[in-house]
C-alpha cells in the first residue's frame, strides 16, 4: 500500500491477498490430511497462477513483484502436483 502509484497496483494487490487466502486455506487442510485437499490445490494452484501473471508485469519495476511471482509459480507447480 505504500507504492507511489497504488491504483495501478491496485490489480496487483488484490491478487496477491487472494493467493496468501488460498495457500493459508490450503495449508491448514493439507495439515488435516483433509479429503478435500486435492479441490483447494487446485483452487491455490489457479490463485497462485492468476498472481504470479500480474506480478509479473510488474517485475522490471519492483523487485518485491519479481520474488511474488517466482514464488507464485514455484506453489502453482507444487500444488498442481499435489492435486493429482
Amino acid at each position: 500500500m505504500d507504492e507511489p502509484d497504488v491504483k495501478m497496483m491496485a490489480e496487483c494487490i488484490r491478487r496477491d491477498r487472494d493467493c496468501a487466502d488460498a495457500c493459508a486455506f490450503t495449508a491448514r487442510l493439507l495439515m488435516r490430511a483433509s479429503a478435500l485437499h486435492p479441490e483447494a490445490c487446485r483452487l491455490c494452484a489457479e490463485a497462485c497462477a492468476r498472481c504470479a501473471e500480474e506480478c509479473e508485469r510488474h517485475a522490471a519495476h519492483h523487485e518485491h513483484c519479481r520474488v511474488c511471482a517466482e514464488a507464485c509459480r514455484r506453489c502453482e507447480a507444487l500444488c498442481r502436483e499435489l492435486a493429482a
